[in-house]
C-alpha cells in the first residue's frame, strides 16, 4: 500500500459541481491499494497516518504533536494510480487491487480510522468518481508511505529500500565474515598489496 500525506490547511473534493468532503486544518491523504496488501497493511498505514508527528505543538516546536495530539481532521481519497509502475512512458495500473476488492478494502481502512480516532473527523472522497481535489498544502509538508509488507519486486522498490536491504544483509554476515570478504577481495585484486597493518608497502617502493 502507497499512500501520500499532505498537512493542510484546508481541502475539498467535489464530483462535478457537487462538494463531496471538505476539511479545515489537518491531513489530506491519497491511499493506492495494490493487489498485494492485506490487513496487515491496512493496519500499518492507519496507524501512521493518525500517529506521524507532522504538528507543531502549542509553543510552536515542530514535528511534535499528530493529527490526533491537536483534535484535526483527515480528509482520506483513493487513489489506483500510485500503483503506477511505468512501461516506457505508458503507465500500467495492473498492482492496483481491482476495484470490486478495492472498494471494501477502503472502506475498512476509513471504518478502522474512525473507530481509532473521532469519526466525525474522518472525511471521504467517492470511490471511483471523477474527482476534483483542492488542496492547500502547509509548509509545504508531504510525506510517502509503503506500507513493509506491500509489494517486493525490485521495480518497484525505491532506491532507499534497496540500499537498506544492502546493508541490512550486511549487518546479518557479521563483522568477522565481511572482513574475510574484504580480505578475499584484496588478495585476488593484487596479491601483492599490503594487509593494510603496516601501511601500503607497495606505494612505498614505487616511491
Amino acid at each position: 500500500m502507497r499512500v501520500i500525506i499532505q498537512r493542510v490547511t484546508k481541502a475539498t473534493v467535489t464530483v462535478g459541481e457537487e462538494e463531496i468532503s471538505s476539511i479545515g486544518r489537518g491531513l489530506c491523504v491519497l491511499l493506492g491499494v495494490s493487489v498485494e496488501d492485506t490487513q496487515k497493511d491496512a493496519d500499518y498505514i492507519v496507524r501512521k497516518i493518525l500517529n506521524m508527528r507532522l504538528f507543531e505543538d502549542e509553543s510552536g516546536r515542530a514535528w511534535t504533536k499528530s493529527v490526533m495530539d491537536r483534535d484535526f481532521e483527515v480528509l482520506c481519497v483513493s487513489q489506483f494510480t500510485l500503483q503506477c509502475i511505468l512501461k516506457g512512458n505508458k503507465p500500467d495500473f495492473h498492482s492496483a487491487m481491482p476495484a470490486e476488492l478495492a472498494q471494501p478494502f477502503y472502506s475498512s481502512i476509513l471504518e478502522n480510522m474512525r473507530t481509532s480516532y473521532k469519526p466525525e473527523l474522518i472525511k471521504d472522497g467517492k470511490f471511483g468518481a471523477y474527482m476534483q481535489l483542492q488542496i492547500q498544502n502547509d509548509g509545504p509538508v508531504t510525506v510517502e508511505l509503503t506500507s513493509p509488507t506491500g509489494p517486493s519486486d525490485p521495480r518497484q522498490l525505491s532506491k532507499q529500500e534497496k540500499q537498506h536491504q544492502r546493508k541490512e544483509k550486511t549487518r546479518s554476515k557479521g563483522p568477522s565474515e565481511s572482513s574475510r570478504e574484504k580480505g578475499g577481495v584484496r588478495s585476488r585484486q593484487d596479491p601483492n598489496a599490503s594487509s593494510g597493518a603496516d601501511g601500503d608497502v607497495s606505494s612505498e617502493r614505487e616511491t
